[in-house]
C-alpha cells in the first residue's frame, strides 16, 4: 500500500498521483457505498471529461443533470472567484441578512410561474438547502404541516400518496417510501406515512386517498426509476385530485428541471402548477451544493417559522452566487429551448439505431432526458462497452441506458455518441 506521507498532495498539479494510487486512495479510506467504473477524471471542461494521459470521454451523464450548462462553464466559474477574491463567499450566520442570498431567493421565487395558486396570488418563497434530498424532506415538511395546521390531520396521523420505482434521495425517511429494497433493508425503522401507488395510474391515486392524505409527490418524468415520462394526462389528473381532495401536489424536478427536458420546468408540458417546486443539481451549475423548495408564499409561512427549520450552510453566499450565475446562464443562454432542439436531433438518431438493433426494447425520453431500455435487462453491459470507446454513461433502474449529457451538446458532439451507441447496439 501507498503511504500517503510519502505523496506531496498539490491539487495545481493532478498529475503527480498516478490513476492507481487515486482508486488504492478511495478503496482503502472511502466508504465502498458506490459501484465505480475505474476511470478517473482530471479535468471537466463543457460535456468532455479528461484523465491524466490526455484521453478524453464524452460524458452521457452530466451528473444526473447537475452540470446541465456544461462542465465549469467560464461565466458561473468567473462568479465564484470574484466571490471568493472579493471575500463575499464565506458561510456567514443566518442570523444577519446577505445580499446575496437576497438577490437569489428573488431570482429563483419568480423564474416559476405562481405556485398554488388556488391559495392566492402572493407570489413565492424560497427556502434553501443543500443537497437535493434534503430539500424533498422539506417539503414533505411542508405537507405534513399544512395537514396537521389547515386539514386538522392528527400529528403522526399524516400520509403522502408516492409512486413505485421513485428516486428522491437516500436519507432515511426518504429511502422508507423507496420500492427498492436495498434502499432501506437494515437501516430501520423506516418512517411512516407514505403510501406508494403505480407510476401513471390514477384511480390506483384515488384509492389511496383517505382521511389523513395530505399530499402528493412524485417526479413529473421517473430518473432512477427507468427514465419514464407519464402517460398523457397523468400531470393533470393528479391536479385534479388535489384540488378536490385539499392535497398538496408537490413536485420533484432536481433531475428534470431547468431546461432538462426541453422546458425550463418539466412540469410545463402539462401546463401543469404544482403546489411545491423541488430544484437541486443545476441549479449551481454543478460546482457547489444548493437546491431549494418553492412554494406559495402563504404556505411557506403557515410551515415554517423560527426554529421549524435551519441549515448552516443553506442558502450560504457562495452558494447563493452560483446559484444567481446558473440561472442567469440557463436563461441568457436559452438552454431549455437548446435542450428541445438537440434533444430532437439525438432522439431521432437514436431511434434510428434501436430500429436497426436487436437489444434495444424502447427508446424513451424528453428533450436530453433519453433513456434506452434494453431487452436482456442489463444496461451497464452496455455502458462498459461505451466507457471503452469513450462515453461514460450509466444504467437507469438496471435495463436502461441513460442519456443525459449537458445541455450544451453540439451536433458534432450528437455525432461522436451516436457513432458510438451504433457500434455497442448494432452488430
Amino acid at each position: 500500500m501507498t503511504d500517503i506521507k510519502d505523496i506531496n498532495i498539490d491539487l495545481r498539479d493532478n498529475g503527480h498521483i498516478t490513476d492507481d494510487q487515486v482508486v488504492e486512495f478511495e478503496k482503502t479510506y472511502g466508504a465502498h457505498h458506490y459501484g465505480r467504473l475505474k476511470m478517473v477524471v482530471r479535468h471537466a471542461e463543457g460535456c468532455w471529461l479528461t484523465g491524466v494521459d490526455g484521453t478524453k470521454h464524452f460524458d452521457c451523464l452530466a451528473a444526473y443533470s447537475a452540470a446541465n450548462p456544461g462542465h465549469h462553464h467560464p461565466t458561473i466559474v468567473k462568479g465564484l472567484v470574484d466571490a471568493l477574491q472579493g471575500n463575499y463567499g464565506s458561510v456567514i450566520s443566518n442570523v444577519v441578512y446577505t445580499d446575496t442570498l437576497g438577490v437569489f431567493l428573488k431570482k429563483a421565487a419568480t423564474i416559476p410561474p405562481q405556485l398554488a395558486p388556488r391559495f392566492g396570488n402572493n407570489g413565492n418563497k424560497v427556502l434553501p438547502k443543500n443537497g437535493g434530498v434534503e430539500s424533498v424532506e422539506t417539503a414533505i415538511k411542508m405537507a405534513r404541516y399544512y395537514g396537521y395546521k389547515a386539514k386538522g390531520i392528527a400529528d403522526g396521523k399524516q400520509e403522502i400518496i408516492v409512486f413505485n420505482n421513485n428516486f428522491h434521495g437516500r436519507m432515511i425517511t426518504v429511502v422508507s417510501f423507496s420500492s427498492s429494497h436495498k434502499y432501506k433493508e437494515g437501516f430501520g425503522p423506516i418512517t411512516p406515512g407514505f403510501v406508494s401507488v403505480d407510476y401513471g395510474e390514477l384511480e390506483a391515486v384515488k384509492n389511496a386517498i383517505n382521511e389523513n392524505t395530505c399530499g402528493i409527490l412524485v417526479e413529473p418524468m421517473q430518473g432512477e426509476g427507468g427514465m419514464y415520462q407519464p402517460p398523457d394526462g397523468f400531470l393533470k389528473g393528479l391536479r385534479d385530485i388535489a384540488d378536490k381532495n385539499d392535497l398538496l401536489l408537490l413536485f420533484d424536478e432536481i433531475q428534470v428541471g431547468l431546461g432538462r427536458t426541453g422546458k425550463m420546468f418539466c412540469f410545463e408540458h402539462e401546463n401543469v402548477i404544482p403546489d411545491g417546486l423541488i430544484l437541486g443539481k443545476a441549479i449551481s451549475g454543478g460546482l457547489v451544493p444548493l437546491s431549494v423548495f418553492i412554494t406559495n408564499s402563504q404556505l411557506m409561512d403557515i410551515a415554517f417559522q423560527p426554529g421549524k427549520d435551519g441549515s448552516t450552510y443553506g442558502g450560504y453566499p457562495l452558494a447563493c452566487v452560483a446559484g444567481i450565475v446558473a440561472l442567469d446562464v440557463i436563461i441568457s443562454e436559452k438552454l431549455a429551448e437548446r435542450s428541445a432542439k438537440m434533444g430532437k436531433i439525438l432522439k431521432a438518431k437514436i431511434e434510428d439505431i434501436a430500429g436497426r438493433s436487436a437489444y434495444v426494447k424502447e427508446v424513451r425520453g424528453r428533450g436530453l432526458f433519453i433513456g434506452i431500455e434494453v431487452n436482456n435487462g442489463d444496461a451497464m453491459v452496455y455502458c462498459k462497452k461505451l466507457l471503452d470507446l469513450g462515453v461514460l454513461a450509466n444504467d437507469s433502474h438496471g435495463h436502461t441506458i441513460r442519456i443525459s449529457p449537458p445541455l450544451v451538446i453540439n451536433e458534432q458532439e450528437i455525432d461522436y455518441l451516436t457513432e458510438r451507441l451504433e457500434k455497442v447496439l448494432v452488430d
